[in-house]
């Protein structure tokens, strides 16, 4: 194990603000809070503040994606049904339009809605040919709250959906048919966290009760979907008290970074995800990356990579975005 030292920060001024999100995009961090801000931040430079900040329009921000990093275009979702979409490079910061639906890095939009009358729907739109209304919605997939929606990141026509019906889905959305267009499932448990490890075919996922476990779709069937790792519940595995996500790492399938946290420690890990010589999944305990002090006894919502400048940033319910450096 070894530690990183936190170096910089921010927090924001309005009492018992919680930092629920951090993105990095070419223009810098963006970040939502509880406050119904979105900031844009010089992840070099935090105690500068905001370079930019908008209070968005969602009656209560739930969540946030990036649509186009490249281009610092980012999506904000909210309990009152809507997203917008920001554009970084207007000044001051504009939505570039609205749309009830939140984000994948293509062209086209998916969101999920929590349960009502019996029906949790997700819905997909075209941004190119009509954003205003959705092409697509399908009603049978889940049916409790949707919790996550990613599309694959190199057959984008492949749709990851999670619930907390206990379902992970793997939908063709080129088929339009509803009764076919589910090609695997998975019974995780209720979703909190899941998505692709990157161009390959395995998925990973974690549940409210924090039991962690990687899928392949190309194994699995609608009736038979077994995990090719089962850790239970990460808590007890790795000796945390909550799992605050997993990024996975960019390019190739160089496995991802699981962050795990003690509240009672004020210590946050982060833990590296690797498939190992004999194609079996597993955890690097011997690389483990230490956040001593990390947000006090709140937790850690987000983290993200700085590479090229060695920064690993992190936001936590303690209302502050930190950044991290190695000794």
């Amino acid at each position: 194990m070894y530690q990183l030292t936190a170096v910089d920060g921010y927090k924001y001024p309005k009492p018992d603000t919680y930092v629920l999100e951090i993105l990095p995009i070419a223009a810098g961090l963006a970040a939502i809070a509880s406050d119904q801000t979105l900031s844009l931040f010089d992840p070099t430079r935090l105690n500068a503040g905001p370079l930019k900040q908008i209070t968005t329009d969602h009656g209560n921000l739930t969540c946030a994606k990036v649509y186009d990093p490249a281009e610092s275009i980012v999506c904000t979702a909210g309990e009152n049904g809507t997203v917008s979409i920001w554009d970084f490079r207007i000044n001051p910061i504009k939505p570039a339009m609205q749309i009830r639906a939140c984000s994948n890095p293509t062209h086209t939009l998916a969101a999920g809605t929590e349960l009502a009358n019996h029906q949790a729907s997700i819905l997909l739109w075209d941004l190119r040919s009509s954003p205003s209304s959705p092409k697509i919605t399908y009603t049978e997939i889940h049916s409790d709250d949707i919790t996550e929606l990613t599309f694959h990141p190199t057959t984008p026509n492949l749709l990851l959906s999670g619930s907390t019906d206990g379902l992970l889905s793997i939908s063709d959305t080129l088929i339009t048919d509803e009764d076919d267009l589910v090609i695997t499932t998975f019974n995780h448990g209720s979703v909190h966290h899941a998505g692709f490890l990157n161009q390959s075919s395995e998925i990973y996922a974690a549940s409210h009760d924090e039991k962690f476990a990687i899928y392949d779709m190309s194994d699995g069937t609608i009736e038979k979907g077994a995990a090719v790792l089962d850790m239970g519940d990460i808590r007890e595995a790795v000796g945390c008290q909550y799992l605050a996500n997993v990024v996975p790492k960019l390019g190739g399938n160089n496995g991802a970074v699981v962050g795990v946290g003690a509240q009672d420690q004020e210590l946050f890990q982060l833990v590296h995800l690797a498939k190992g010589g004999n194609g079996q999944w597993g955890l690097d305990r011997e690389s483990v990356v230490a956040l001593p002090g990390a947000h006090g006894q709140e937790l850690v919502r987000s983290f993200v990579f700085y590479d090229e400048q060695q920064l690993v940033i992190t936001g936590g319910e303690d209302g502050a975005i930190r950044s991290w450096r190695p000794t």
